[in-house]
C-alpha cells in the first residue's frame, strides 16, 4: 500500500510518499506540484491521490518481475507496521472507531514519522520518539493535551499488539509520560437564550435538530436517526434506539446506520410533550406536500425518517454541524457549538430541579459520573445550600461561641 501526504515548504505543496519497495525497504521520495499552498489545497490533493495511484501500479509491475523476497517481519518500519495494525484492525472495530483510528496514523502519526525519522524500524523505536512526537503536536501544532492523549492511545495500542506477537521486547508507550488532561468546561445556553433560539430557528431546516438536540439532549446521531416508527403517538412516548453517524476514510464520507446507541443506557424512552408533538406533524404533513409535488423526483429510500429534506433526503450529520452556526450568525446569537445545546439541555434540567440522577438517564449517560464530570457546575446550587444549612449553626460576630446564629445566607 503506499501511503501519502502533502508538506508546505517555501509557500509550495510538496507530495510525500510513503511505501515498501520489492525488496522491503522504506521509502519516502518527495515530489514537488509547483503549486503554491494559496488557494491549490484541492488542485494538491488531486495530483496526491494520482501520484500514489502510479506508484502502487509501479510497485506491482516490479514485485512481478522481481524474485520472491522473504522479509523478516522483525525488520518492519514502523510506519509501515501501523498501517498493517490499521488493516487488521478494520475488521474487528466499529467502522467509525477505524475511521478514527485511520484519521490519526494517516494524517498525523505516520506523516510525523516519515518526516523526521524515515525508515525508522519498528524494533528500534524509542520511548524518545513518541515522546518527541508529542511534543512536537502541543508545541508546534497546537494540539490539546486531551487529543495527544487519544494519539497516545492508538500508539500503545498498536506497539502492545506488536509485544505480543514477539516483534519487540517491550512496549516503548509504556515508558513515557503523558502529558496532563484538561478538565472539559461545557459551554451551554440558559432559558432565555433557548426561547431566543427557538424563535430564531422557526421554519428553518435545522429546527427539528435544535429542538431534539436543546430539548430532549439527544446527540447528533440520535437526532439524525430518529424514526417514524420509534414516535408513539397514542403514549405520547419517543424511543431512542437507532443512530446514524458519518465515517470519514481516505477522504471519502461513508453514512453508518445502527439499531443501537452508543451504549445500552442510551437506548431510553422519553415523554412526547405538546410542542414536539405539533411539531412533528407539522413536518409530516410537509413531507406529504412535498412528496406529492415532487412526484418521482421524490425519494422514498428514506421515507422511515423523520429528518428528511424537501426531496426527502435524509439529513447528514455534518449538516447540524455545519449549518447551525450559519443560524447562529444570522439571527445574532454567541456561537456555541451544536452538541452544546445538549449541554444546554442539562443546564435547564439541572435548573428546574431534576437531579443529576434523573439528568443522567435523561441524557443517556452510561454511568453517573460521566454525567458528574460534565456538568460539575450545576452541583454548585447544591454546595451553597449545604453552606446555608451549615450557616444556620454557625455562630454570629459578636456573640460567644455557641450563641447566637448567623442571619446572612449565601446567594441571598
Amino acid at each position: 500500500m503506499v501511503a501519502g501526504h502533502l508538506r508546505e515548504k517555501r509557500g509550495y505543496y510538496h507530495i510525500i510518499l510513503s511505501y515498501t519497495d520489492e525488496k522491503g525497504n522504506r521509502q519516502t521520495p518527495s515530489k514537488g506540484t509547483g503549486l503554491t499552498v494559496k488557494g491549490n489545497k484541492k488542485r494538491a490533493e488531486a495530483m496526491l491521490l494520482v501520484a500514489r495511484q502510479e506508484m502502487e501500479v509501479e510497485l506491482a509491475k516490479r514485485i512481478l518481475q522481481s524474485p520472491l523476497t522473504l522479509i523478516d517481519p522483525k525488520e518492519v518500519a514502523f510506519t509501515v507496521f501501523m498501517l498493517d495494525w490499521l488493516e487488521m484492525m478494520k475488521a474487528k472495530v466499529e467502522l467509525t472507531t477505524y475511521s478514527a483510528y485511520c484519521n490519526c496514523i494517516k494524517k498525523r502519526i505516520n506523516p510525523y514519522f516519515d518526516e523526521f525519522h524515515p525508515g525508522l524500524k519498528l524494533k528500534n523505536v524509542q520511548p524518545k520518539h513518541i515522546q518527541d512526537y508529542y511534543t512536537y503536536e502541543m508545541k508546534e501544532r497546537g494540539v490539546s493535551p486531551n487529543t495527544v492523549i487519544h494519539r497516545h492511545a492508538n500508539i500503545r495500542k498498536a506497539l502492545q499488539y506488536a509485544f505480543k506477537t514477539g516483534l519487540i521486547d517491550s512496549n516503548p508507550a509504556d515508558r513515557i509520560e503523558r502529558p496532563k488532561k484538561t478538565d472539559y468546561q461545557a459551554d451551554y445556553y440558559n432559558e432565555q437564550e433557548l426561547l431566543e433560539l427557538f424563535d430564531g430557528v422557526k421554519s428553518d431546516p435545522i429546527e427539528l435538530g435544535v429542538t431534539l438536540a436543546a430539548f430532549y439532549g439527544l446527540r447528533r446521531s440520535e437526532a439524525v436517526g430518529l424514526k417514524w416508527n420509534a414516535i408513539n403517538f397514542e403514549n405520547k412516548t419517543v424511543t431512542i434506539r437507532h443512530v446514524v453517524t458519518e465515517a470519514n476514510i481516505d477522504g471519502k464520507s461513508v453514512i453508518v446506520e445502527k439499531d443501537r446507541t452508543k451504549t445500552k443506557k442510551s437506548h431510553r424512552t422519553l415523554p412526547l410533550v405538546a410542542p414536539f408533538e405539533e411539531l412533528l406533524h407539522r413536518l409530516k404533513a410537509q413531507q406529504n406536500e412535498n412528496r406529492s409535488l415532487c412526484g418521482e423526483v421524490y425519494n422514498k429510500d428514506d421515507a422511515e425518517y423523520i429528518y428528511v429534506n424537501e426531496l426527502g433526503e435524509r439529513i447528514k450529520p455534518a449538516y447540524l454541524t455545519t449549518h447551525f452556526p450559519i443560524v447562529l450568525g444570522r439571527i445574532g446569537m454567541r456561537r456555541i457549538r451544536f452538541h452544546d445545546l445538549r449541554h444546554s439541555c442539562a443546564s435547564l434540567l439541572y435548573a428546574n430541579g431534576v437531579s443529576i440522577k434523573e439528568i443522567q438517564e435523561w441524557l443517556g449517560h452510561s454511568n453517573i459520573s460521566t454525567t458528574a464530570n460534565i456538568y460539575t457546575h450545576l452541583d454548585f446550587t447544591s454546595k451553597v445550600a449545604s453552606a446555608n444549612a451549615i450557616l444556620g449553626v454557625y455562630p454570629a460576630e459578636g456573640h460567644s461561641e455557641g450563641h447566637g446564629k448567623s442571619s446572612e445566607r449565601i446567594g441571598a
